[in-house]
């Protein structure tokens, strides 16, 4: 229902055969440029305020250009990416276009590693300058360093710390940037160990290059720089004498797949991705795990190994809920067991009234969860009727058979996504006026003043469009109750792993809570979290505690659920509303194998996630409460 956006998408291909072979076994050289495009496009929800490539050629002379990279800002950035690419090959004749030597030597975009990133920005800044990917450069091929990733650091301040008391001096205060420069750093000091070791051993000139190309141990690099990190990251890189790299953080916050043969090697951050883009079944398709890198060699040789030991796992349950493509094959099952776990306190909001309620979704990520609803009011209905039926005399007649079997779950499409709000329509009573309008309705679809109407949707996260939009305009159809589903349990803490919701007055559940706090006179509690909070702030991270867990305990569920929509509610709605969310238990349930789930249960995976939530209840404190 309300975007969130997502950091981000990334994509990496190494060949491990000359471009020759691609050509003659393909028909292109350009099989990896063209396998690159097709996993961004199929990773397009991830990131669409921009995207950038990066590949680098392992053949070249000295004189000639090695690495090559392109950006573009905006939603079509792809196809502006890889047009822009093709605009150096378009003047050529038949025979260079299909001449792999030649494009190996001559051309730009013709190598064999190449890198693609597709960005949404969860730190407000834009504009192509932070577009991945980022570039490192030097007249040492060793030491250049293509760069990007799909991460958030909570601690960007103690890794500036390090790398400035070390002597570098950063010209941007972003993790991105930073991250760069403490990898290069790394990656220096690993290529001057390789010239000392080589000279030591008799090595002069062009041997000492071959020497230190042959042996940069990247798992070193990453392991020396990585043992600082908090937060959630998949980092992939390249070097400019060949070395490829993807690392994932020791929790398994953020995801990567990936996939070799005798040919490739490939990474993706989902794995259909790879799957349609090399027709592949989910069973050859690998997950890194935790703590986990996959490197390859100047030479090919592939590795996957353990660079920091794995913490207890918090996969991301927000990448199976809403970010990720449905065609996952579990991802899929888990959307619908979400769905279908929910069957119970729909039922007990409608009164167990099937008869007289139409069931739908807020398009469209909640469209698997949806089916997965119907087919647990199914199974309750199907029981009930076979009950039913039970209870018949030895011989009943066909009337009352008809009369049982005669009742049916209903599903329409009732919502329908009309516009796209432009970000141009800056006006506030503009943008609410047409916010208004963001979706429609299908006249007709149920009987006025009649039916209910269940509506799913995957989360609620601000409230915005249901006050907005969504509840307004569901109340023109006249239903006799409106019940709002949320296939997620409420969101009621920040995330800082990649996501953008990082303050506390963005959540209606957090709103809600705090009303009920005043109203119920416990407005004492607001202050005690406050002190807590502003108390530790000097302890270690690790000491730290989740104090605003406190803001919610006095209050069930359901208490919170009914302020909100006393909160959502405009004067002009005649409609019963009722909101349902999903409980934490159910949710664990339904994706056992993800349990990130910081944002509903506040046990955040990191120590600098708690302290991020508690600076940010006291910016929410200072700024509201002072």
């Amino acid at each position: 229902m309300e975007q969130l956006k997502h950091e981000c998408g990334v994509a990496m291909i190494r060949l491990l055969k000359p471009l020759e072979y691609y050509q003659q076994k393909y028909g292109t050289w350009m099989y990896a440029l063209n396998k690159l495009y097709l996993m961004m496009e199929k990773q397009h929800n991830r990131g669409q305020e921009g995207a950038g490539i990066a590949c680098v050629k392992l053949k070249a002379s000295p004189g000639q250009e090695y690495m090559f990279r392109e950006k573009a800002a905006g939603s079509s950035a792809i196809t502006e990416i890889f047009s822009s690419v093709q605009e150096n090959f378009k003047n050529l004749s038949q025979e260079q276009l299909h001449n792999a030597t030649y494009a190996g030597k001559k051309l730009p975009f013709a190598g064999e590693i190449y890198m693609g990133h597709l960005r949404y920005s969860t730190t407000g800044k834009s504009g192509l300058s932070y577009v991945h990917p980022f570039l490192r450069r030097n007249n040492w091929r060793a030491k250049n360093l293509c760069l990007c990733g799909n991460f958030n650091m909570t601690n960007v301040e103690d890794i500036f710390r390090e790398i400035t008391s070390e002597g570098q001096h950063p010209r941007v205060y972003s993790d991105t940037y930073i991250i760069l420069e403490q990898l290069g750093h790394r990656l220096d000091c690993e290529s001057e160990r390789l010239f000392n070791e080589a000279r030591s051993i008799g090595l002069a000139g062009l041997e000492v290059t071959k020497y230190i190309e042959d042996n940069i141990n990247i798992r070193k690099v990453l392991l020396e720089t990585s043992k600082i990190w908090d937060g959630g990251y998949v980092i992939c890189g390249f070097t400019g004498s060949g070395e490829m790299f993807s690392m994932r953080d020791p929790w398994g916050i953020r995801p990567a797949f990936y996939y070799y043969d005798e040919e490739i090697v490939a990474l993706a951050s989902e794995r259909p991705v790879i799957q349609t883009a090399f027709d592949l079944n989910a069973a050859q398709i690998h997950e890194l795990l935790p703590g986990q890198a996959i490197t390859v060699s100047k030479s090919g040789k592939i590795q996957v190994a353990e660079i920091i030991q794995p913490k207890e796992k918090k996969s991301c349950v927000f990448e199976r809920i809403y970010f990720s493509r449905g065609s996952d094959i579990d991802i899929y099952k888990e959307r619908k067991a979400l769905g279908e776990m929910l069957r119970e306190p729909i039922l007990k909001a409608v009164d167990y009234d099937v008869k007289n309620t139409v069931f739908s979704f807020i398009p469209n990520t909640a469209e698997v969860a949806f089916y997965g609803m119907l087919e647990g009011l199914k199974k309750y209905l199907l029981n009930k009727q076979i009950d039913e039926i039970l209870s018949l005399n030895e011989k009943p007649t066909r009337q009352q058979l008809e009369s049982i079997c005669n009742h049916y779950i209903r599903s329409e499409k009732v919502a329908l996504k009309d516009i796209k709000l432009r970000t141009f329509i800056a006006e506030g009573n503009s943008r609410n006026d047409l916010a208004a309008h963001v979706y429609d309705i299908t006249y007709g679809s149920l009987r006025e003043n009649i039916d209910n109407l269940v509506i799913i949707d995957d989360s609620i996260v601000r409230g915005t469009t249901l006050r907005e939009s969504v509840i307004s305009i569901l109340d023109r159809l006249h239903p006799k109750k409106i019940v709002i589903v949320s296939s997620a349990p409420q969101i009621r803490y920040p995330d800082y792993y990649g996501i953008d919701m990082s303050k506390m007055s963005e959540f209606i559940a957090f709103k809600a809570a705090i009303e009920l706090l005043k109203s119920r006179g416990l407005e004492s509690i607001i202050d005690d979290v406050y002190r807590k909070c502003k108390a530790q702030m000097s302890l270690p991270k690790t000491q730290m505690q989740n104090f605003v867990k406190e803001i919610y305990a006095q209050f069930s569920d359901e208490d919170i659920s009914q302020k909100m929509v006393e909160m959502l509610r405009s004067p002009n709605v005649k409609s019963e509303i009722q909101i349902v969310y999903q409980s934490i238990e159910n949710l664990r349930k339904a994706i056992p194998n993800h349990t990130g789930d910081w944002y509903f249960s506040g046990d955040y995976p990191t120590p600098g996630g708690i302290k991020r939530l508690s600076q940010a209840f006291i910016d929410w404190y200072e700024e509201n409460r002072k």
